[in-house]
């Protein structure tokens, strides 16, 4: 809304969509939501929804009848004594378009199913939220990035689940590197060292699928750490890297995956990702430039220095001449690493990225995360994948123009193990 309570939608010289429509209702009304995909992930969205003064679950769409009929319910309960009608239940999503009334649609199914919802939400003219990877597929991932291209020329926002990137921690050292307060960025090393069990892979036939997971442990749990990466960092060129599959079975996928990133600024990164790494470790981002360091060690400021503040004093030849670690300085005590954090933080990243795209919505403004965004993290995921199959370096840019479409990503497995291993 504008500060004279018009609503920016309205001025917007298109016809009016179903989606806009349900924006544009009364200012005290809450945006109908539908959560599309009741597993865990849907229903973290589903809280942060709740949470928003904007916004209400109004569906919940999976073909599944008993999971969307418990999350509907546990909603239904959460919200008791609301002005608003308990969310309706759909097995698939153009049911629930049809139905009318949604403005949102949040895209939480396996990311194999991702390109028929974002695809079904866009053409009815809803806005949507998809979680990241934004697909499977690199060419499917381009396509969806066209149609959010044009969608938003007619007023309708796709945006890309990035929670990390609205963390305080991660904002703080995006602002200094922004600021210029690091100097130049030479460096990064990224790790997401997890361990995910065999019941895991197991547990659900889509699990470390090409088709539907669209990867391993790069594309599944470090596709977060690789867009922080990219975002900090800038864009990528050339990727050379190594994927292997050495702790699991019956899957078809790396669950382990290192590579070397070139920046268009030259600098250089270091990226590794594994869910074969027990007990489970940490995520832990470092990047570094010529007036300052930071560490972001699961999702918190482990450390943070810049000369002087920016100054550009650096101490000399080696360094050291300030030591300190400012990490206190610039987040709250609950972001520094080591301190306790809320149970509900994984929620309250979700929700800060709701408030982005509400925000975006009632201003017109593009959301903070793009589907050109979520198309580059993909892209990089896949230039390691090419990269190890190929054994040579891939160019980022020819990958994008669709130079490597055609490779069928193979990923080594076995080799001989230590004794006792």
């Amino acid at each position: 809304m504008t500060d004279d309570g018009r609503d920016i939608e309205t001025e917007i010289e298109t016809e009016t969509t179903a989606g806009e429509a349900a924006v544009e209702s009364e200012a005290e009304a809450r945006w109908a939501v539908a959560i599309v995909g009741a597993g865990v992930i849907g229903r973290i969205h589903a809280e942060a929804v709740r949470r928003h003064p904007k916004l209400r679950v109004g569906a919940v769409v999976d073909p599944d009848a008993v999971a969307r009929r418990q999350l509907a319910g546990q909603i239904a309960q959460a919200e008791q004594g609301a002005a608003e009608a308990p969310p309706a239940e759909f097995a698939t999503l153009p049911e629930a378009l049809a139905a009318g009334g949604i403005g949102l649609v949040a895209v939480c199914v396996p990311t194999g199913l991702h390109a028929a919802a974002v695809t079904a939400a866009l053409a009815a003219g809803v806005h949507v939220l998809v979680e990241k990877p934004i697909d499977v597929s690199l060419p499917e991932a381009r396509r969806l990035t066209a149609l959010a291209e044009e969608a938003a020329r007619r007023g309708v926002l796709c945006s890309v689940i990035s929670q990390h990137r609205f963390d305080p921690a991660s904002a703080a050292v995006a602002a200094a590197v922004k600021s210029g307060q690091m100097g130049r960025i030479t460096s990064a090393v990224a790790s997401v060292a997890w361990w995910r069990g065999q019941e895991y892979y197991d547990s659900a036939q889509w699990r470390g699928t090409w088709a539907l997971d669209g990867g391993g442990a790069l594309m599944n749990q470090g596709v977060h750490t690789v867009d922080l990466l990219a975002w900090l960092l800038g864009r990528p060129v050339e990727v050379f890297a190594h994927a292997a599959m050495l702790a699991h079975e019956g899957i078809e996928v790396e669950d382990v995956a290192v590579a070397t990133v070139r920046f268009a600024s030259g600098a250089l990164a270091v990226l590794h990702a594994t869910t074969a790494a027990y007990p489970g470790l940490s995520v832990r981002l470092q990047v570094h430039g010529t007036t300052g360091s930071a560490v972001l060690h699961d999702d918190q400021l482990e450390y943070f220095h810049v000369a002087r503040h920016g100054a550009g004093a650096t101490g000399g030849p080696y360094g050291g001449a300030e030591p300190d670690n400012q990490a206190s300085r610039v987040v709250p005590a609950s972001e520094v690493r080591g301190n306790v954090k809320a149970a509900d933080t994984f929620v309250v990243g979700h929700l800060r990225q709701y408030e982005d795209v509400v925000e975006a919505i009632q201003t017109g403004r593009p959301p903070a995360v793009t589907m050109r965004d979520g198309l580059l993290a993909v892209a990089l995921v896949r230039a390691v994948y090419v990269s190890s199959t190929l054994g040579r370096p891939v160019d980022i840019n020819a990958l994008l123009a669709g130079d490597h479409d055609d490779v069928a990503i193979t990923v080594a497995s076995g080799g001989e193990r230590e004794p006792g291993a």
